[in-house]
C-alpha cells in the first residue's frame, strides 16, 4: 500500500511539475495585497483632493535603490523575489532566471529586460503628497519590499506607464486589473496619499473585474 501511495504521490508531483513548466507564468507576488472587499473599503476612506507640488518633483528626492541585504540592493531583492530560477553572482547581479511580467503577460529570461516598477509611482506619490514628507520616508517608500509597490515588469511598458494614475494607463491585460487596482489602493491607503476623483472612478471600475 505504501509503495503504491508513493507510486501515485510521484506521478501527481510529476504532473504538478509539468504544469508548472507548461503554463510559463508562474511569479510571485508582492505581499500585503488586501482582498477586494479591503481594497474597496480602504479606496473610499482615501482623501479625494487636486494634485499639487507637480513642478518641485526630482526623481532624485526619492533615494534608491538602497542595500538591504550583504550586496543586494532594492532591485536585486525583487529580482530574487519575483523570479523563477535566479542564479546571482557574488556582486547579487541576476546572471540568470526567468520574470513573468503580470503587466502584459511577457517572460523573460535576461534580467536587463525587467524594470521594477513603483505601483504607485514616485512622481505620482509626490503629487499625492510625498512632497511634504522627509527624505528618509521617501526612501523608505521607494525601496518598500513590505507591501505591494514593487513589481518586476517588462521593461519598455514600465517606461511607457511612466508616473501616470490608472486614469491614463492600465495593464494591457485585463484579468491583471483587478489585482492592479487592489495594490494600488494598498499603497495609496498605507501611505496615506491623496488621489483625484477621475482616479477613484478608474479604480472602481477595475475593482469591478475582480
Amino acid at each position: 500500500m505504501k509503495r503504491a501511495l508513493a507510486s501515485v504521490t510521484g506521478v501527481l508531483a510529476l504532473l504538478v511539475a509539468l504544469t508548472t513548466f507548461t503554463t510559463g507564468t508562474a511569479y510571485a507576488t508582492p505581499p500585503n495585497i488586501p482582498s477586494a472587499s479591503t481594497a474597496a473599503s480602504r479606496l473610499a476612506t482615501l482623501t479625494v483632493a487636486a494634485e499639487s507640488h507637480q513642478s518641485t518633483y526630482d526623481r532624485s528626492l526619492f533615494p534608491h535603490w538602497i542595500t538591504i541585504s550583504g550586496t543586494c540592493n532594492t532591485r536585486e531583492e525583487v529580482l530574487k523575489r519575483d523570479g523563477t530560477n535566479v542564479v546571482t553572482d557574488s556582486s547579487c547581479a541576476a546572471t540568470s532566471g526567468s520574470w513573468y511580467s503580470p503587466y502584459d503577460g511577457a517572460t523573460w529570461t535576461a534580467s536587463s529586460d525587467v524594470d521594477i516598477d513603483h505601483m504607485v509611482p514616485l512622481a505620482e506619490a509626490w503629487r499625492s503628497g510625498a512632497w511634504a514628507w522627509t527624505t528618509a520616508q521617501r526612501q523608505t517608500y521607494a525601496n518598500d519590499l513590505g507591501g505591494p509597490e514593487l513589481w518586476a515588469v517588462t521593461d519598455n511598458v514600465n517606461q511607457a506607464k511612466g508616473d501616470q494614475d490608472p486614469t491614463t494607463w492600465k495593464p494591457s491585460l485585463t484579468s491583471f486589473w483587478c489585482t492592479y487596482a487592489r495594490a494600488w489602493i494598498q499603497v495609496k491607503w498605507y501611505y496615506g496619499l491623496t488621489l483625484q476623483s477621475a482616479e477613484k472612478t478608474a479604480l472602481t471600475n477595475m475593482l469591478n473585474t475582480c
